[in-house]
């Protein structure tokens, strides 16, 4: 996984030459920062001199969001009701007419400018993505601990690092992402997908820092999102690179198989605990080789 420096955020039509951006801002009650973020991206992408279009989709929005949005005279698109961060995506992803896509959040806390250069790199990319690193100090403390357990589990299941799972600020190829549309989630997890779709498949990803605002108005987490989260390890251990979760799991019923079944020598009596721990390793070691075959079939190139 390459790391870019931090990018120079001038003008850089000369490296756009040929190019072409579709940006999509899903938003959800953001009355107070889609007008400012949608001014943001047009004072980054306007100077660089190259067809982009703005893409807002309104997940069902309750206050003048969509108002707003359609004010400004970009593309507006919408979901009926509250349909999910994800859904809007997908909406937005297969409304764009350009190759590159861009995504960015309306809350005011991914700064634009970073567009053009991100754009640049994907040139020589499938996917590059906004590495908050230390920036991340602005996301609040009681959701650091997930992060950073989903961060670390999905490293582990993608065999390599990954500097942020989750951030809402990235540029891809369209044609590289539509394939795995199917398997991207409704909800909050549709990014950490993304990444590990990405990274399952062998695409070319990289990541470049940048900076992350305190966002405007209040944040659309909720308590009950725990359990989707408990929920989302669940299904990215069964979809990406399941083995590496099944084998070593499998691994600890043998080992407290045999322990027991040493124990046991010692009685000349072999208890249930020892068969119940070799079974349950295989039927283990069985769900793990299923899923790696569904896993295959659906992230196959």
């Amino acid at each position: 996984m390459k790391t870019a420096d931090r990018p120079d955020v001038s003008t850089i039509s000369s490296e756009l030459d040929g190019m072409s951006l579709s940006i999509v801002i899903p938003a959800y009650n953001e009355e107070g920062a889609v007008r400012e973020t949608i001014e943001a991206v047009r004072a980054a992408m306007n100077p660089q001199g190259i067809p982009y279009e703005i893409i807002i989709v309104d997940d069902g929005s309750e206050d003048r969001t969509l108002e707003i949005a359609r004010e400004t005279g970009v593309v507006v698109d919408g979901n009926q009701v509250n349909t999910g961060y994800g859904a809007s995506l997908k909406r937005g992803i297969k409304r764009a007419q350009y190759e590159y896509v861009a995504i960015i959040d309306a809350d005011g806390t991914y700064p634009p400018r970073y567009l053009p250069p991100m754009l640049a790199m994907c040139r020589d990319q499938d996917m590059v993505v906004g590495d908050r690193g230390a920036a991340m100090k602005n996301v609040p403390l009681i959701r650091r601990p997930a992060k950073w357990i989903l961060n670390k589990f999905a490293s582990f299941l993608a065999e390599r690092k990954l500097n942020d799972l989750n951030s809402g600020l990235r540029v891809f190829r369209k044609s590289e992402l539509v394939p795995f549309i199917p398997l991207l989630p409704q909800k909050f997890s549709f990014t950490t997908t993304i990444t590990l779709c990405m990274a399952a498949n062998g695409k070319r990803m990289m990541y470049t820092p940048i900076e992350y605002g305190k966002r405007v108005g209040t944040s659309k987490i909720r308590p009950m999102d725990f359990l989707n989260f408990l929920i989302l390890i669940l299904r990215i251990s069964t979809l990406f690179n399941p083995l590496r979760v099944f084998i070593p799991l499998g691994m600890v019923f043998i080992v407290i198989g045999t322990i027991k079944f040493l124990i046991d020598l010692t009685y000349e009596d072999l208890s249930e605990t020892v068969i119940f721990a070799y079974l349950a390793a295989i039927m283990i070691w069985s769900l793990g080789l299923i899923a790696d075959m569904i896993s295959r079939l659906h992230l196959r190139p």
